[in-house]
């Protein structure tokens, strides 16, 4: 016991030496507090607001210039300038004052890897990230350990990288499938949305560095994201909207908060004072700093009455002056300065750079990628496999290799959500790691006109879809199936922050040319009794209903960074035995999805007292997004309302077969929590993993609910053959409350609940249930973000 004890202690004592801000309270250290109230009261007002402005963009270099001729605190412009080179292609810095003992903070993106530049000048040296796989396919492995570990790499190159704060997860519900940058984010579920993204966040974290969870909240389109308005219900921003970001925050406690483009309920985020304190600091106790989305609002004095602490990126001396008139004429207070001021310098006195880490711009880049592979391989989906077509095996290893991204496979996400890696495995490299021989011909045929259709998909029109795929001869792919063993083609999409995709061919639909691909490509190889594989490389969701049937089977890879091309062999091959299974349901046609009706959002008409927004540009055309599905979001909508689907949330299908016995819960009758059990046994021939997904259907009551809502979730080891594990769930009373909005209180009803185990939302494995007999109020809340208007919402009636 004594030994244990001083080992323990030996260990805080090194994580101390380590980083001096370990296991510091944000809020109750007195030492802390104090620290940080003599640095304020030694800075002058210029001092502090530069603090809370920042000094703009770091990774465009730009002068900060001053056209209006703005008084300007001496020493802020150079200092300006300095802190810009710390570290190229970061996206911002914070003012640092070195004699008043205040260093700058480094905010980088992003959310799968971070995102800095990559060569230098006056160096030889290069400085690559790892690019992980992206949000999506992170949450298609269920599997919060791995999302962890994840972070601690990612973590890591933060640290030795030199910055101090990852702006990452991103966590916005994927509300519709096309949203630009569904790929950033991780489900339409809040559950693993909040889950997976503590679990990043925690790990991130353990480095002594800091997370930024984005974007906050209901920024689920990009369509006019400057100026939209999301209209949503209180339940639908609490139940669904909120709740992910809610689980990240008390779970984990990210260091910072980053505010969207968009206004929530008629007020833009970042000057939501009912969002950023009555919901994030009240109810959920955030102890960190927050910060906007860069440029975003139009009030900068809305924005720190209402709790946005850093108004980022900066570097606009006209911010600058317009706060300091705001204190020097009574609109703001000094002491609504300080208050922000104090959460930013209180998450700096734990940061690497204060605390003068020496950062050696070195991490283990190749440790990193095997982590990034092993994710990569844990997200990827078997969507079909007729016949146990894979695991790959026995019928040879020529390859006739189809499909424009098979030669340009996507690794990532575009915009903020791009990672500056050192190399992307294609899929041609993977073939080649794994053994496997192209058919020249055909690679010559893509290859020759791969500019083309390169250049062809970077058009400018986001109107249109890109043009994605080659027209092929029958000639070209009968020949292919004379002289090759199989053949593989790959379906590619990619999206990205600003513009969201369409409901059209060539875009969530198959093109005609991709469609009469799969099916001549199908017809000739069957012909000759082999096999046709596709890979669909996407970001998000696409249409399948209408030619999965052809092929043999369909892999989802999603967007598997900078390993794609062994990753996705290693399921093809068997080395890996799939066990992703989907996060996000696939729709049979776009216009099922609940939301399509009104996703794109519509004008709104000028009331003609608009304000510029902050970058000082004139204001787009007023927009307004109506989430006129409410609660019913994804599988809550699919399941209650009987829509079909191609693929339901939580499915996915292995090279082994498992079964579901022995499910118990710890009591029949509901109190504080519940405990639910289930044995999973591996019933076929190969070693493999299973999601577990519990589902709670609540009673008939005041308030209508969802068929079902996912309760918990959780992803067995390596299962031998005739292996079992008992994989236990702790069930909460929050983890199924619903929100009334007419008390602000999470509320469980009494009646009786159905527990379910499963092993997808409609592939229901066992049923058991429990009573309460009371109705339980969970907990009460700030009565907050009310709509202003009533509107359309779903309903069961």
């Amino acid at each position: 016991m004594t030994r244990n004890l001083k080992f323990s202690t030996a260990i805080i004592l090194i994580l101390l030496f380590i980083n001096p801000s370990f296991c510091m309270s944000l809020d109750d250290n007195p030492k802390i507090e104090k620290k940080v109230q003599k640095i304020i009261s030694s800075m002058s007002l210029d001092e502090k607001i530069s603090v809370i402005i920042g000094t703009g963009r770091t990774y465009t270099f730009s002068k900060i210039t001053n056209p209006k001729g703005y008084p300007v605190a001496p020493g802020y412009l150079e200092m300006a300038a300095r802190i810009k080179q710390y570290l190229p292609g970061a996206a911002a810095c914070t003012a640092e004052y070195p004699e008043l003992g205040i260093s700058t903070q480094i905010l980088a993106d992003g959310p799968a890897g971070l995102r800095i530049y990559p060569t230098r000048e006056n160096t030889d040296k290069t400085f690559y990230c790892t690019a992980f796989p992206t949000a999506t396919m992170i949450a298609s492995s269920w599997d919060t350990n791995l999302a962890e570990k994840i972070g601690k790499a990612m973590g890591n190159e933060v640290l030795e990288y030199g910055t101090d704060i990852l702006l990452a997860p991103g966590m916005n519900i994927q509300r519709d499938p096309l949203c630009g940058r569904n790929f950033e984010y991780y489900s339409e579920d809040p559950l693993v949305s909040g889950k997976m993204a503590a679990s990043m966040v925690n790990g991130v974290q353990s480095n002594g560095v800091g997370t930024s969870i984005k974007h906050f909240a209901a920024n689920n389109q990009e369509k006019n994201r400057f100026t939209g308005n999301s209209v949503v219900s209180q339940r639908a921003l609490r139940e669904i909207y909120l709740r992910g970001f809610e689980i990240a925050v008390k779970e984990a406690q990210p260091w910072t908060v980053m505010t969207c483009y968009n206004k929530v309920n008629g007020t833009f985020a970042p000057q939501n004072y009912d969002l950023l304190t009555k919901v994030l600091r009240e109810d959920w106790g955030f102890n960190g700093y927050v910060m906007t989305d860069w440029d975003s609002g139009d009030n900068i004095i809305e924005m720190v009455k209402a709790g946005n602490d850093l108004i980022a990126p900066g570097g606009q001396i006209a911010l600058l002056y317009q706060l300091k008139e705001a204190v020097n004429n009574g609109e703001l207070t000094e002491e609504e300065i300080d208050r922000n001021l104090a959460r930013i310098l209180k998450i700096m006195l734990k940061s690497p750079r204060y605390n003068k880490y020496e950062y050696s711009s070195s991490p283990d880049l190749k440790a990193h990628a095997v982590i990034a592979r092993q994710a990569a391989t844990e997200g990827m989906i078997l969507l079909e496999n007729k016949n146990r077509a894979l695991p790959l095996s026995g019928e040879g290893k020529n390859v006739a290799v189809f499909g424009v991204t098979s030669y340009d496979f996507v690794a990532g996400g575009t915009g903020s959500g791009d990672v500056h890696e050192a190399y992307t495995i294609s899929l041609m490299q993977g073939l080649e790691n794994a053994g496997y021989k192209t058919d020249k011909k055909l690679s010559d045929f893509y290859l020759e006109n791969h500019v083309e259709v390169k250049a062809n998909n970077k058009v400018d029109d986001w109107s249109k879809p890109p043009v994605r795929e080659l027209i092929i001869e029958k000639d070209k792919i009968n020949t292919a199936a004379i002289d090759d063993d199989f053949a593989l083609i790959t379906i590619g999409r990619n999206a990205g922050e600003g513009r969201d995709r369409k409901p059209v061919a060539g875009d969530f639909y198959l093109s005609t040319v991709e469609k009469e691909l799969v099916k001549n490509v199908s017809d000739a190889f069957h012909a000759k009794n082999k096999k046709v594989i596709v890979v669909i490389n996407s970001g998000g969701v696409i249409e399948t209903q209408s030619w999965t049937q052809w092929p043999d089977a369909v892999v989802v890879a999603w967007q598997p960074g900078q390993e794609a091309g062994d990753a996705v062999m290693d399921v093809l091959t068997g080395k890996v035995n799939p066990s992703g299974k989907l996060a996000i349901s696939f729709p049979v046609l776009y216009s099922d999805a609940p939301s399509s009706l009104y996703f794109e959002g519509h004008d709104v008409p000028s009331t003609g007292d608009e304000r510029p927004i902050v970058r000082e540009i004139p204001r787009p055309a007023s927009w307004e997004h109506i989430y006129s599905d409410d609660i019913y979001v994804g599988y809550r909508y699919y399941n209650t309302f009987d829509i079909p689907v191609s693929y339901e949330f939580g499915y996915g299908l292995s090279y082994t077969t498992f079964k579901y016995t022995n499910m118990k819960l710890s009591d029949s009758e509901f109190k504080d929590e519940i405990t639910v059990s289930v044995d999973v046994t591996n019933t076929g021939e190969v070693a493999g993993k299973e999601v577990v997904q519990i589902y709670i259907s609540a009673p008939d009551g005041k308030l209508e609910k969802p068929e079902e809502i996912l309760g918990a979730f959780g992803k067995t080891g390596l299962l031998q053959p005739n292996e079992t594990e008992t994989l236990t769930f702790n069930i909460k009373s929050r983890d199924f409350a619903s929100f009334d909005e007419a008390t602000s209180s999470w509320i469980v009803e009494a009646g009786t609940y159905s527990v379910k185990s499963a092993a997808s939302s409609l592939l229901i494995k066992q049923e058991v249930s429990f009573e309460v007999s009371n109705e339980i109020i969970v907990e009460k809340v700030n009565n907050a973000l009310k709509p202003e208007v009533g509107f359309y919402k779903l309903s069961r009636e």
